[in-house]
């Protein structure tokens, strides 16, 4: 990994979010899979299904936040680092907007306080 990101994991009601900082755009990025798996409270498999039928109705409606997804090598579940579909915090409200959850609003509140940590 660059000297310019440092890989944290996150949690957000006992499930893991994979997360990136980087130092360079002071920003995080954010699993999308792992955020998905939390709002249809599902396994990682049904996450990463899900996650593409939604990619591609984002792609379809021209959605911004799908162009500006990025993939960074990431944990994985069998322990090998995989690219993983990351997008900022900013494009995961976008994200999360897409897909009707009644945990949408308490992780909005979660990635707000993740913002406000680094600002802090």
């Amino acid at each position: 990994m660059k000297n310019d990101i440092i890989a944290l994991n996150k949690t957000f009601e006992n499930e893991k979010i994979r997360t990136i900082w980087n130092k360079d755009e002071e920003k995080y990025y954010i699993s999308v899979v792992d955020i998905v798996k939390v709002l249809i409270d599902c396994d990682y498999q049904q996450a990463r299904n899900n996650w593409k039928v939604i990619k591609f109705r984002l792609k379809k409606e021209g959605n911004e936040t799908v162009t500006n997804c990025n993939q960074l090598k990431l944990l994985s579940q069998d322990g090998k680092y995989r690219l993983t579909d990351v997008v900022d915090i900013e494009g995961m409200f976008r994200v999360i907007e897409s897909i009707p959850s009644k945990k949408a609003e308490p992780i909005k509140l979660w990635l707000a306080h993740l913002g406000k940590e680094r600002i802090d």
